[in-house]
């Protein structure tokens, strides 16, 4: 049995410090080019709901949305990763197993345009409705 498979006493010491590991990771995911990308539509998608003044429960949908596509890219650079630690040398199971994962960001990315769309597309007409 390995150290950390043995209970220990909560110690707010050790949850703080999840923190560090936690904000370790998000580092690590700024590495990432899609990241960057992601970051451009996570601000256009605040800037454009500021402009149209969304109401609080679109602001929570686009938020939840935009937070889904956040965590499924997390997971998809941490299961990229440990493909690549598993083995570095090109193999079919492991292409078949990122290019699932990274169908997962693809799905969920068009999932969130897709209902991004209903929520900004009348909330932009009203806006220019009003601008005229």
């Amino acid at each position: 049995m390995r150290d950390r498979d043995i209970k220990h006493k909560f110690s707010l010491r050790e949850r703080l410090g999840s923190f560090v590991y936690a904000g370790k990771g998000l580092k690590l995911l700024f590495c990432e080019h899609n990241t960057w990308i992601h970051l451009v539509a996570t601000i256009c998608v605040a800037g454009v709901g500021w402009w149209v003044a969304l109401t609080p429960l679109e602001w929570a949908i686009a938020i939840i949305l935009v937070g889904s596509v956040w965590v499924t890219e997390a997971l998809n650079t941490a299961i990229e990763r440990l493909c690549d630690h598993i083995t570095p040398d090109i193999h079919p199971a492991i292409g078949h197993i990122k290019d699932i994962a990274a169908a997962a960001v693809l799905l969920t990315a068009l999932t969130a345009v897709a209902a991004g769309l209903c929520i900004f597309v009348p909330a932009i007409i009203d806006k220019v409705t009003q601008l005229s």
